[in-house]
């Protein structure tokens, strides 16, 4: 990558993949605009729904109109409405719900639904292909830490492929005493755990290093999530299997179309790593990798492989397409760090964050999520004056090692132009820095060269004076 044609050909990409997400997120944001539009506009309503939402006293004319305009939507059931948000059926509002017998018990099908006056949704990045793509978390809507299930942010590379569990195997073998080949059923019999972990796409926030791009917290950090894990520890399938003297690396393969395949130090296989077939109390979705997945906590997304089929021990790593020319941290000169698995200490401000409007001066609660893939988050501090000085947020327990920790931090908006940010630190001592710092630790591309993965630096929110929250870099 020495020669300037090649440099040109990577500007190129990298500028065609940030327009493509900045014109994702515009339709995004112009649909969520429609869904909320209510009859009658008064400043109490001004930006205090985030990601759009409808507002709950809007009335079914009011909501179908708006959703009908501008949702796509995925009917549930055959009783769904396609007019209706995703996960949702279209059922009528009575005026006076004491006064009337509610729907029948069941009527959903048997699974459950959720209200149709709720819309969050993920969007999807433009890809040429949607086999390859991403779409993005709605952190902006988000309580407490647990991600649902259905908005789990996705990343594929081939396409989400339809597996039946029952001819589902898992292959162990290489620098083992015995190769093993495991069924769905003889995995589920071993003694399982079940843990709460967030999983972050080490391109999450790639539009952000140059300059502030895109609008939401949904587009700059909408690649990370967090759910409960249920599975098999790694190491108790090692133990069977029994590993050889040097072996140093396990190869991870998946059954989708792409074959996707990462080496991984054996010795985060001893540590946490786990066979998951579940998330927040049931089967693992498809599009996280049903039946079976590799979870690496803290370790960047692309290593958690999906769809997982195969484990190769060996005593060098493997050296795939995923792990040399992607996944791989470029610096000035032309080098690049490799194997740069961990994602560090990271925070965010989901509320306020950009394109809300705070309604009015007064009193506000400042909340966000922070996560490390160093262990448990120690401290968060929030700056409410462009980092000229910080105050310490309040930790919402639970605080759990590699997980998503909801932190708040109560404030009294004067009306004035301002920059909210937050910066944490985890139990190791590292402490987030700062988009510039990162930059002049990497560089940006030296005129030659980008990075798109692991940016952790501090993310700012500017809040006008009318109320109006919009992405900034502050250092």
């Amino acid at each position: 990558m020495n020669d300037n044609s090649s440099n040109n050909d990577y500007d190129k990409k990298t500028r065609t993949l940030i327009q493509g997400m900045v014109e994702a997120e515009e339709k995004a944001i112009a649909s969520r605009k429609k869904q909320a539009a209510p009859e009658e506009e008064c400043e109490c309503r001004d930006g205090m729904f985030p990601n759009g939402k409808t507002p709950p006293i809007a009335s079914r004319r009011q909501f179908l109109a708006a959703t009908a305009s501008g949702a796509a939507a995925i009917a549930v059931g055959s009783a769904a409405n396609a007019a209706v948000p995703a996960g949702s059926m279209d059922y009528p509002v009575q005026d006076d719900p004491s006064k009337v017998q509610g729907r029948l018990t069941n009527d959903d099908g048997g699974y459950g639904s959720r209200s149709q006056f709720e819309t969050e949704s993920r969007w999807r990045f433009p890809t040429a292909t949607k086999e390859s793509s991403w779409t993005m978390t709605p952190l902006d809507s988000g309580h407490g830490i647990v991600t649902p299930s259905g908005l789990h942010f996705e990343r594929h590379h081939g396409g989400i492929p339809n597996i039946n569990p029952d001819k589902h195997e898992l292959i162990v073998h290489g620098m083992v005493d015995g190769a093993r080949k495991y069924t769905m059923e003889d995995l589920t019999r071993f003694p399982s755990v079940s843990r709460f972990h967030f999983i972050e796409c080490s391109g999450n926030g790639l539009t952000e290093w140059r300059k502030p791009t895109l609008k939401t917290v949904q587009g700059t950090h909408g690649l990370t999530s967090t759910t409960e894990w249920t599975g098999v520890p790694l190491s108790t399938i090692l133990r069977e299997v029994g590993v050889q003297e040097g072996a140093a690396w396990i190869l991870a393969e998946g059954a989708d179309a792409a074959v996707m395949t990462r080496s991984v130090p054996i010795d985060k296989a001893w540590d946490d790593a786990m066979l998951v077939y579940a998330q927040n109390g049931e089967a693992i979705r498809p599009e996280q990798g049903y039946p079976l997945r590799l979870l690496l906590p803290g370790f960047e997304g692309n290593t958690h492989i999906k769809w997982l089929r195969r484990l190769e021990i060996s005593d060098k790593p493997f050296m795939t397409r995923e792990e040399t020319s992607k996944y791989t941290d470029l610096l000035d000169g032309g080098k690049a760090r490799q194997f740069s698995f961990m994602m560090e200490a990271k925070s965010v401000i989901t509320f306020p964050s950009g394109e809300m409007k705070l309604p009015k001066p007064g009193f506000y609660e400042i909340s966000g999520l922070a996560w490390t893939g160093k262990g448990r988050i120690k401290r968060v501090e929030v700056s409410v004056d462009g980092g000229v000085s910080w105050q310490l947020a309040e930790l919402q327990t639970p605080i759990l090692s590699k997980c998503h920790t909801r932190f708040r931090f109560p404030w009294r908006w004067d009306g004035k132009p301002t920059i909210l940010q937050s910066r944490c630190q985890d139990e190791t001592g590292y402490v987030q820095p700062t988009i510039k710092q990162l930059v002049e630790e990497r560089g940006l591309d030296g005129g030659k060269y980008g990075s798109i993965y692991h940016l952790n630096g501090i993310q700012s929110w500017a809040v006008a004076a009318d109320g109006g929250v919009s992405n900034v870099h502050q250092y």
